[in-house]
């Protein structure tokens, strides 16, 4: 079979398609006939060793899969040959992929594998932001940076599942048409002069109760000087540049927390919630009320091109790789 194989972790251009060898399912795995594989900022810092944990080399990159069930190993039996599936798993670059089998969930009749691939790791770090750092409550206000991403997008509809009114901050009017299509209340743009004062308006004087932030950029601080009592900020990430810091005794004057949402480690200590989530996303999803919104999607030859536009923060919704056909 064929995987993108990098030796070194030098640059993008170190990764080639090469064969491999053919993964088998042992005791409580899957062997996945991998249909597309999502393509994230966070895939193309880990192929150039600039995550917070290095992989070994040789490494092939893709989390997130959706394909179909070639064989399952023994004591596995929710899944069959044949299952069209979605999970997270590694070594996704490739024609065949195994994944634990309790990270496996059959894909809603409602979702491409496309959309399949783009929901787990973007809705999973959304539903640990909001639903367990956040405790988003029905009827809060929820402020989005990034919303025209993965993560942004993802935050937008699992708001809304859980029942918030959300605000999408995005830097074009494209990003903001994008957001407003795909579940936002309102829009604002990200421009730093008067901000703070659109924001007010938008939120009738309140300001918003939640911000689910993978940017960190220079609306760091005016963002959380705008929250409401008790308000809560969600740090996911830093695709806006230099770290931002933050003046301790703000918390007090708002009574507000600042809080980590790491997925990595959320994945590695709490595996069972996050399992949990993934199960309650595809009922979402079967449901109507979560629709992964697909952005560039590049054939398995070009997966170069899609680490690189990935890396760029330029797209709107989630990069996909096709493996095979849907």
């Amino acid at each position: 079979m064929k995987a993108a194989v990098a030796d070194t972790l030098e640059s993008l251009e170190s990764y080639r398609l090469k064969d491999v060898d053919m993964p088998a399912a042992g005791p409580g795995q899957v062997l996945i006939r991998v249909a597309a594989c999502g393509v994230g900022y966070v895939d193309s810092l880990v192929a150039l060793g600039r995550y917070q944990v290095k992989p070994p080399v040789p490494h092939t990159p893709g989390q997130e899969v959706a394909g179909t069930v070639e064989a399952v190993g023994e004591g596995v039996a929710h899944l069959a040959p044949g299952d069209r599936v979605m999970t997270m798993t590694g070594k996704g670059f490739a024609d065949y992929a195994v994944a634990a089998a309790p990270m496996v969930v059959k894909l809603p009749d409602a979702l491409s594998f496309a959309e399949g691939a783009s929901l787990p790791l973007n809705y999973i770090t959304a539903m640990h932001a909001l639903k367990d750092r956040g405790a988003v409550a029905q009827g809060e206000t929820v402020l989005v940076f990034g919303a025209a991403g993965g993560v942004g997008s993802a935050g937008i509809q699992v708001a809304k599942a859980l029942g918030a009114r959300v605000i999408a901050a995005a830097s074009t009017e494209e990003k903001r048409a994008f957001a407003l299509a795909h579940g936002a209340d309102l829009a604002i743009d990200t421009s730093p002069e008067g901000w703070r004062d659109r924001l007010k308006t938008l939120t009738e004087g309140k300001g918003p109760n939640v911000i689910l932030d993978p940017v960190c950029g220079p609306l760091f601080e005016p963002a959380f000087r705008s929250l409401a009592w008790r308000g809560r900020h969600l740090v996911v990430g830093f695709v806006g540049g230099p770290i931002p810091a933050l003046p301790s005794n703000l918390t007090l004057m708002k009574g507000a927390a600042l809080l980590g949402v790491d997925v990595r480690q959320y994945l590695q200590y709490e595996t069972k919630r996050a399992i949990g989530d993934l199960h309650q996303l595809s009922q979402w999803a079967s449901e109507g009320k979560i629709k992964p919104p697909v952005g560039r999607v590049y054939p398995f030859a070009e997966f170069g091109e899609a680490m690189v536009f990935a890396l760029s923060g330029q797209g709107t919704g989630k990069v996909v790789l096709t493996i095979a056909g849907d």
